[in-house]
């Protein structure tokens, strides 16, 4: 694999994530408050389904390695 169809294939992933994550937003299990001037989040589901697809991408590249 040469690395123009690599960097196609990562921007068509890249293009999918941001698609899906412009919908959803916010996924079900992250944290959120917010008391007055002070809001805190933390993405605690977002990293983990991020953690998941990166862990996926670098798996299937190793295999065409």
């Amino acid at each position: 694999m040469n690395i123009g169809k690599l960097f196609i294939f990562l921007g068509i992933v890249f293009i999918v994530i941001g698609v899906i994550w412009t919908f959803i937003g916010k996924l079900p299990g992250d944290i959120s408050f917010k008391r007055g001037n002070v809001s805190f989040h933390f993405p605690i589901m977002t990293s983990i389904v991020v953690s998941i697809i990166l862990s996926l991408i670098f798996f299937i590249l190793g295999k065409f390695r």
